[in-house]
């Protein structure tokens, strides 16, 4: 079982909720999210004060699969997040030791469904 962790930006996501639904994807959690990389945000002016606005605007994509959606998650992230600039995002995978559905105990893969 992986975690994966895609931080993306905002107006992709329906694009990325797109293409992992067409990979049979459906269950994620969404976070709004602040923060900067190699774009390093960019300056603003309001009236007459200019202000660095550095942490920019992000999402952030959760989703616990089985080993065998691991790639068709990555690949259906960056088919749908992918603009080719700066700023596109990240994503991480990772171990998930453990899952348990609260309402009936289940452990494990049958707990991520």
């Amino acid at each position: 079982m992986k975690l994966i962790i895609a931080l993306i930006q905002p107006y992709k996501l329906s694009d990325v909720k797109e293409a992992l639904r067409s990979n049979d994807i459906t269950k994620m959690t969404v976070t709004n999210a602040l923060g900067c990389g190699q774009q390093a945000g960019y300056e603003e002016e309001y009236r007459g004060v200019i202000y660095e606005v550095n942490l920019l605007k992000k999402v952030r994509i959760e989703i616990a699969v089985t080993d065998e959606f691991v790639q068709k998650t990555i690949d259906a992230i960056i088919q749908g997040a992918k603009t080719g600039k700066i700023g596109d995002g990240k994503i991480f995978v990772m171990d998930l030791t453990d899952c348990i559905r609260i309402r009936t105990g289940d452990r494990g893969e049958e707990a991520i469904g």
